[in-house]
C-alpha cells in the first residue's frame, strides 16, 4: 500500500479540509494498514494531531490498523504533551 502521505501544513485553518481529504483516502484503501507519512508535515499545531487521531478512529471503524510514519519530532513531543503518542503508534523510519 503506498502510504498517505500529510501535507506540509496542518493547524487549525486547514485541518478540516486535511481531514476531509484524509479520510476519502483512507476510505479508498483496500489495504488493512494505514500509514501516513508525515516527512512533509514542517508547520502544524495541535489540529495535527486532532486530525491523526480522527483517521485512526475512522481506520479503526472500519476494521483497519493506523500508524504514522516519519512523526516530526516537534509532532511526537506534541503526541507525548498530550498523552496520545502510543494512539498514533509512530513507526520508526529507515533513518531512525
Amino acid at each position: 500500500m503506498a502510504p498517505m502521505n500529510l501535507p506540509q501544513e496542518i493547524t487549525h485553518d486547514s485541518a478540516g479540509d486535511w481531514l476531509k481529504s484524509l479520510l476519502f483516502a483512507l476510505n479508498q484503501d483496500k489495504t488493512r494498514q494505514i500509514v501516513a507519512d508525515a516527512s512533509r508535515l514542517a508547520h502544524f499545531d495541535s489540529s495535527a494531531l486532532a486530525v491523526l487521531l480522527a483517521c485512526r478512529r475512522e481506520a479503526l471503524a472500519v476494521g483497519k490498523s493506523f500508524c504514522v510514519a516519519h512523526m516530526p519530532d516537534k509532532l511526537r513531543q506534541l503526541a507525548v504533551v498530550y498523552g496520545v503518542s502510543d494512539l498514533l503508534l509512530s513507526v520508526p523510519s529507515a533513518q531512525d
